[in-house]
């Protein structure tokens, strides 16, 4: 007589099913630090960050307003060919990949903080005086900010309305 006790305690079990191209490149987006749903990397938001911390710091060192206007934009492609990423081949390649609408959205946001910037720069390099430049430093961060918290918002996937709050709350 044959026992059937054993067949049964394997299929207990759960069986590891294999994952398949769609999973493992889900998996090396996510080790590499880009959001698999969507393509992006929160990486492509310190370049803009490093341009507000600059602003940030003009106020009460004036001698920044230089370092700002040494800042140049960058896209997203640009930013990953000229950083130390681990991975940013794969940041590109997902970036390029990404759903058209999703990277339209995103790229209209990244588009409109380095217009501010960039804007900004000229202006500070027209005027001369340290109070003038401040004010310009100060009005283009509280514009630029809830910028990159909605672009972040795009990378991660957010809802419309997530975005819509993250914008009221600023």
């Amino acid at each position: 007589m044959t026992s059937m006790g054993s067949p049964a305690a394997e299929s207990d079990r759960p069986t590891p099913r294999p994952a398949g191209p769609e999973e493992a490149r889900a998996a090396a987006l996510r080790a590499a630090n880009i959001n698999p749903r969507t393509g992006l990397a929160t990486d492509y938001l310190n370049h803009f960050n490093e341009a507000i911390m600059l602003l940030e710091m003009i106020p009460d060192m004036p001698e920044c307003a230089e370092d700002f206007m040494s800042w140049h934009p960058m896209s997203y492609a640009e930013h990953f060919t000229a950083s130390n990423f681990r991975a940013r081949d794969l940041a590109i390649e997902a970036y390029q990949s990404a759903d058209p609408t999703t990277r339209a959205e995103f790229d209209n946001i990244t588009n409109t903080m380095t217009s501010i910037l960039t804007a900004v720069s000229a202006a500070m390099g027209k005027v001369s005086q340290d109070k003038t430049r401040a004010k310009l430093a100060e009005q283009a961060t509280i514009w630029v900010k809830p910028l990159v918290a909605l672009a972040g918002g795009i990378i991660n996937g957010g809802t419309e309305a997530d975005i819509e709050r993250i914008m009221a709350s600023e």
